[in-house]
């Protein structure tokens, strides 16, 4: 199911916490109030809901939020976004 080879969350709800994207699995949790990390590997969530969580960019990521910003279709390095109910992204392209 996941690609994911360093820790697997299932059916949790994790709270405060700072993630590495890269090195974290979450299938079927909440996160609340926790600081994402993503540097633009691979990474997987399934069925997972994140409350007041912060995305922040690093390396490639930051890269990629640069460009979109400049063509205005992205607003902001440090992010919130509103994703519940997810699959998204098991493999960068």
């Amino acid at each position: 199911m996941s690609s994911c080879t360093i820790t697997t969350h299932k059916h949790e709800t994790l709270e405060g916490q700072d993630f590495a994207m890269e090195d974290h699995c979450f299938v079927h949790c909440r996160l609340i109030d926790c600081d994402l990390i993503y540097s633009g590997g691979d990474f997987d969530w399934i069925d997972t809901t994140f409350e007041n969580c912060r995305f922040n960019w690093r390396a490639e990521a930051a890269s990629t939020v640069r460009l979109l910003n400049g063509l205005k279709m992205f607003s902001g390095q440090r992010e919130e976004l509103p994703l519940a109910g997810s699959a998204l992204g098991s493999k960068a392209n």
